[in-house]
């Protein structure tokens, strides 16, 4: 297993099908006591930016946000926390998320699975950085040759 930051979990997961985040966690919550601190909900977040010359912040837009915080206990009686904070308005998916965060920080009975599937979302998201990058690279346009032509046409 290679070592991936918790901070990393949940962005490798949202990068799968939500299909299979929910069944691992509804597959690994029957086994254990499953609370939420909270109940998970959705809205929207105001996106922050910092302008460069004065360094004043404005706001530039809006994104979906949702959050969920879960208390996981195992039939031992250990207790573990896991939350999700995700850009996605799906509240199921933050929550499912959350289940899977506690169970791989506790390691729980099923946190092998559940960090395998993290591996498998941290490769996806790499291969859509690769993906475009590549697109980013075949859509670059040179404009130094434009300054050349208005040259020749003066002579």
């Amino acid at each position: 297993m290679i070592n991936i930051p918790r901070n990393k979990w949940p962005s490798a997961l949202c990068s799968l099908p939500a299909s299979e985040v929910r069944y691992l966690a509804d597959v690994l919550s029957g086994e254990l006591e499953v609370r939420d601190v909270a109940l998970p909900h959705a809205g929207l977040g105001l996106l922050n930016m910092r302008e460069g010359a004065f360094q004043e912040s404005y706001f530039i837009g809006e994104i979906p946000v949702a959050r969920a915080e879960v208390v996981i206990r195992d039939m031992a009686g250990n207790e573990v926390r896991g939350g999700a904070l995700i850009v996605d308005d799906r509240v199921q998916l933050a929550r499912a998320i959350a289940i899977l965060d506690a169970v791989i920080a506790g390691k729980l009975p099923g946190w092998v699975n559940a960090m395998t599937l993290v591996q498998q979302g941290l490769e996806a998201h790499q291969q859509n950085e690769t993906e475009r990058k590549h697109l980013l690279a075949a859509t670059r346009v040179d404009f130094s040759l434009l300054g050349q032509e208005d040259d020749e046409d003066e002579e």
